[in-house]
């Protein structure tokens, strides 16, 4: 067996909030022609390994004041966003 029942049920519940967090791009936020989540998924990554990818950084470097891009992310970058720039 890979891992306890708790550890499998805690991968679960980030699977699921990365998710959610995801999701919120579509919630009252304009979407960007080229969203966060098409970005993840066209890299080949996961919530595992997309903070280690130079290539989203970038993109999300150069759409932050465009495209909704979940706050942890811009935080582990340490990217600053203009509050008052809205997509």
């Amino acid at each position: 067996m890979c891992g306890s029942d708790e550890t499998i049920h805690s991968a679960y519940q980030r699977s699921q909030a990365w998710k959610s967090e995801l999701g919120k791009a579509d919630e009252g936020r304009p979407r960007c022609s080229y969203c966060v989540e098409e970005q993840v998924q066209n890299l080949g990554l996961n919530e595992q390994t997309c903070a280690t990818s130079e290539k989203l950084r970038q993109w999300c470097q150069s759409n932050k004041d465009r495209c909704y891009i979940p706050e942890w992310l811009l935080k582990q970058w340490g990217i600053p966003v203009d509050p008052n720039v809205s997509g």
